[in-house]
Parts: C-alpha cells; structure tokens; sequence
C-alpha cells in the first residue's frame, strides 16, 4: 500500500488526534516521537487539520472550584413557535454571549441536540443568583422560542474532554455522611 494512500493518511491523523487529545500541549517533538513519525510530518499533518476544521483550536481544562467559580448547564426545549428570521439571526450572531459576559458569565459550550431537550449550554459564574439572571435574560430575548428551560449547577466534574479529574478522590465527599 503506498503511504500517501487516504486509508494511510488518515490512521496517520488518527494517531496524531490521539496524542493531541491526550495533551494539546505537547510539543510537536513528543508527538513526532510518540507516533514514530518526523517532526516536519507531525506538523504538516496538524496544519491540515487546524485548515480543514478538524480542529476549532486548543483550551487548557480548568478547575473552576480553584477560581471560585460555579458550573452551570441550562437545558432548552424548543416550542412549536416558528423562528423567524431576525431571531435567528440573532442566535447565529450570538449577540446574547456578549450580554452574558457584562453579567460577569462566560460560556463553556453551546450545544444543538437531539433528544428531551434541543439545546444544552454550559457556562461558569459566581454564584446562583448570576446564573439564574442568565435563565431570565433567555426567557426575555427568545419569547416563546422555548418551551422549558432547566437549570442544573455541576457539582463536580470526573471527566472532561477525555481526561480524569486528577483529584477524583474528592468525589467522595458527595457520598460521605
């Protein structure tokens, strides 16, 4: 099989999205060596993929507890209400992060799904009371766009991204009496 072969190509990315997931923050000499390919492949091969969209970017996993921030996941059910073409321009612009980010809020992620709900969006801030002022600007901007909007704080994260929480033995302060 030649090696430029699509098959070959893309078990050459694989394994270079593999070590990439790992840590994106290893260096492109530890990836090279890790998959057993040349440094100048390695980065050939990110480039491509950073150009073709595979990859959006790169962010560090935090802990939110050690900034005494809170983690909060809003849960949308769309109704039956048609949308029109301002609303979702409005959402596509996402003028709504920047309204959230004056209330001291910073959005982790903003997920269209399928299932109960149709929307799940993830997002930090100090206290209940911020996040709930979030809920209320979502009721006062989208209308009857939604149906049912659930609130839900994160009480504590045992995997992100694929990675295990290094302080794991925590979660048993949830369970201890």
């Amino acid at each position: 099989m030649p090696k430029s072969s699509n098959e070959q190509i893309e078990k050459d990315e694989k394994k270079i999205l593999k070590e990439l997931k790992i840590n994106a923050n290893k260096s492109i000499n530890d990836i090279a060596k890790n998959c057993g390919f040349s440094r100048q492949k390695v980065w050939r091969v990110v480039k491509n993929l950073e150009k073709n969209k595979t990859i959006w970017g790169y962010t560090a996993i935090l802990d939110y507890d050690k900034l005494n921030k809170k983690r909060y996941q809003m849960l949308l059910k769309r109704s039956h209400q048609p949308v029109t073409k301002q609303l979702l321009n409005n959402i596509l612009n996402r003028e709504i992060k920047e309204k959230v980010k004056e209330m001291g809020v910073e959005y982790l992620d903003s997920i269209y799904t399928n299932g109960y709900y149709d929307w799940i969006l993830t997002f930090i801030a100090n206290d209940l009371k911020s996040a709930k002022k979030v809920v209320e600007l979502y009721k006062k901007l989208y209308g009857g766009l939604f149906s049912e909007i659930k609130l839900n704080e994160e009480m504590f994260v045992v995997q992100k991204c694929g990675v295990d929480n290094p302080e794991i033995e925590k979660l048993k302060d949830f369970f201890t009496i």
